[in-house]
């Protein structure tokens, strides 16, 4: 019997052990028309992995899963398999690297893909952990591959199929050429690992990815498809029998019976606020068409419009700007902070800075909001709220107004320090 794998022909965690059986000269046969989702559930696949989990090898002795497991056996077919080192301490060292491909890179990966992707719940303090320490594990292996070729000795072994594969997925759906480049001997390594001629046959090309994929809500997945409910024959008519009319019931029983009309939706309590002198609008608009002198225009027209009793100005400033280490998810945070902020669209305007020329970023902004307080409904709505440090912007001090005014203005460098970005909400 040959030895049958049971998965997808891209499934990553299926092509360590098509790569590592090239390598080691054993013939291993993908199972045709595999379907995630369907073929996995079979019974006859339960029998092999009571969970529904792939990879599984179909062996003559019986079924293994566990992908690294999988990775182990088919190298151990073949005899002093040099992919498993010359010596005790070689085979130590890439039992190590195995488990921080698996632990540390692996992971790190499926922390921070696995939710943008929509296949569980997105929390942008659980990527922020993730992509921490996926730079982490990345810096630690910069660091080793600075002096080595391989992981292990100076020949290609089962860690560096392993490590490989996982940063296949890595490489092809989150991490950009801005990510990488922090990581210049990992860069070097993937690509002379990916180019191998064994590697080539089974990855074929593969291209790095140019952006992370936007977050995806679970409820955009497609829903499996309901089985159809079986016809119910029509019961068969009988002849109509006649029946005394009924006597007409009373109008106020009907009524009652009738289903109660939808109640009025209730106000938002801004809009029971007294009537302001500053049109929102108009300032936005002001903002927008401002192309030229913005400060004698737009940010004197800002200060000639705003009404200190209908609306209230706000600095916010980000509670863990030390987490803040890669560029591009920085600006993802905040940007995701203004969609959220969209139920407030009527009744505010914001300026949010990312600033510095490097990690970790800073975040601040400023709110302007109708009425005297944050409105509650944003504050119970918008989690993001919790992450700022909020503080009222006191316009009878002179400081705190020139701050404020160049917030709005985008003044570079902003308290010393450059721009990385600057996000309006309006």
């Amino acid at each position: 019997m040959a030895l049958v794998l049971h998965a997808g022909s891209t499934n990553k965690n299926a092509l360590k052990t098509l790569i590592a059986a090239e390598y080691s000269g054993v013939q291993v046969e993908l199972v045709k028309n595999f379907e995630m989702g369907v073929s996995n559930k079979t019974p006859e696949f339960l029998k092999m992995n009571p969970i529904g989990k792939v990879p599984v090898l179909e062996t003559p002795d019986g079924p293994i899963f566990e992908s690294n497991a999988i990775a182990r056996y088919v190298t151990r077919l073949k005899a002093d398999n040099p992919l498993y080192g010359s010596s005790l301490m070689e085979y130590a060292r890439i039992e190590q690297w195995i488990d921080f491909a698996t632990l540390e890179i692996d992971a790190n990966i499926l922390r921070w893909f696995i939710p943008r992707i929509g296949f569980s719940v997105y929390l942008p303090p659980a990527e922020e952990a993730a992509i921490a320490a996926l730079k982490r594990a990345l810096t630690a292996l910069n660091t080793h591959l600075s002096t080595s070729t391989y992981l292990v000795g100076h020949s290609l072994t089962l860690a560096d199929i392993i490590l490989t594969c996982n940063l296949t997925l890595g490489f092809s759906r989150l991490l950009t050429k801005t990510f990488t480049s922090e990581f210049p001997h990992v860069e070097r390594y993937f690509w002379t690992m990916v180019n191998q001629p064994n590697f080539r046959k089974i990855l074929g090309d593969v291209k790095q990815t140019e952006s992370v994929p936007p977050v995806q809500k679970p409820s955009q997945q497609k829903e499996p498809a309901k089985p159809k409910e079986p016809a119910i024959p029509k019961a068969k008519e009988e002849p109509k029998k006649e029946t005394k009319k009924e006597s007409a019931k009373p109008k106020a029983e009907e009524a009652g019976e009738a289903e109660e009309a939808p109640k009025p939706k209730p106000k938002n309590p801004l809009d029971l606020l007294p009537p302001s002198k500053m049109i929102l609008d108009e300032w936005k608009r002001l903002y927008s068409n401002t192309k030229t002198n913005f400060r004698e225009v737009a940010i004197k027209g800002f200060w000639e419009m705003y009404d200190p009793e209908g609306y209230s100005l706000w600095f916010c400033d980000y509670k863990y700007n030390d987490e803040n280490t890669v560029s591009f998810v920085t600006l993802n945070k905040v940007g995701g902070f203004l969609q959220r902020m969209d139920l407030a669209r009527k009744y505010a305007f914001g300026k949010m800075l990312v600033i510095g020329s490097g990690p970790p970023f800073k975040v601040k902004g400023l709110w302007l909001f109708r009425g005297q307080e944050i409105p509650q409904f944003v504050i119970d709505e918008c989690y993001d709220m919790e992450l700022y440090e909020w503080k009222k912007v006191d316009i009878t001090d002179e400081e705190q107004k020139e701050r404020a005014s160049q917030m709005i203005e985008d003044y570079e460098p902003f308290e010393g320090e450059p721009l990385l970005d600057a996000k309006c909400f309006k």
